[in-house]
Formats: C-alpha cells, sequence, structure tokens
C-alpha cells in the first residue's frame, strides 16, 4: 500500500522546477548522490535544453508572453495561445504553424511562474502549474 502525506509522504521530499518547462520535479532515491545536477524534469526536456532550436523558441516565447502581459491591465490575463501566434509571427512561421508551439507556450507561462513573474489560472483561480490540464491563462503575479 502506498502511503500518503504524513511525515514520510511525497509532501516532505524537497523539489525544484525544471529548468526547460518549469514542471515540478521531486526528489527521488536514485537522484541521492547528484541532486544538485538534476535540471531537467524529462528526457524531452534534456534534449529541448540542448537543442539551439528549442532555447531560440523559448526565449521567443518568454519575450512575447512578458510583453502581452505588460500591454494589458494588471488585472488581465492572457492566454498561451496568444503567445504562441506572436512568437510564431516573429519567427516567421505561417499559417497554423503557431499550434505546434502551444505546449512549449504552457511551458514559458511554467517558467514564469517558477521566477515569480506570473501566476497560471483556470477559472479565475490560480491553480499549481505543474498539475493544471486543460485551458489556462497567464496573468502577472498579485
Amino acid at each position: 500500500m502506498a502511503r500518503r502525506g504524513g511525515a514520510g509522504g511525497r509532501g516532505s521530499l524537497p523539489t525544484k522546477d525544471c529548468a526547460v518547462c518549469g514542471r515540478t520535479i521531486t526528489w527521488r532515491k536514485k537522484w541521492e548522490r547528484d541532486w544538485d545536477q538534476v535540471r531537467c524534469c524529462s528526457d524531452a526536456c534534456r534534449r529541448r535544453a540542448r537543442s539551439s532550436a528549442g532555447r531560440g523558441v523559448d526565449a521567443a516565447l518568454d519575450e512575447a508572453t512578458v510583453r502581452l502581459l505588460e500591454a494589458r491591465p494588471a488585472s488581465s490575463s492572457i492566454c498561451p495561445s496568444e503567445a504562441a501566434r506572436a512568437a510564431a509571427t516573429e519567427l516567421g512561421m505561417e499559417g497554423e504553424g503557431w499550434r505546434e508551439l502551444m505546449e512549449p507556450a504552457r511551458a514559458a507561462a511554467r517558467r514564469l511562474v517558477a521566477t515569480g513573474e506570473a501566476e497560471i489560472t483556470q477559472g479565475g483561480r490560480v491553480v499549481d502549474p505543474s498539475t493544471a490540464r486543460g485551458p489556462i491563462r497567464v496573468r502577472r503575479a498579485r
């Protein structure tokens, strides 16, 4: 039977944010010796971190998200699709190419949450970016 909560549960384990997507990484026994060097939550994030194209797209999405948030009143929010469309235009992607930037746009929002610059909401309530499923909105941190 799995343990839930309590003194020995997952709640007491150290965590950190993935450097690429912003999801929460929870300590594992196999990382005991090199926990300080763990930066990515998955092999896909590790590959993306090594890819120069991935870094360029991530930077464009981060900048587009911040720029869109700054252009709006402090009480309003944006959809990650707006950032994906803006970044796709900057990167010269045509037509529906912005759709492939949707998950990277959500990752950009999670990175902004990790730095304390933004919050992710669903239904007007702030949610944990690592566990949010479905449509999200991004707003400046309050």
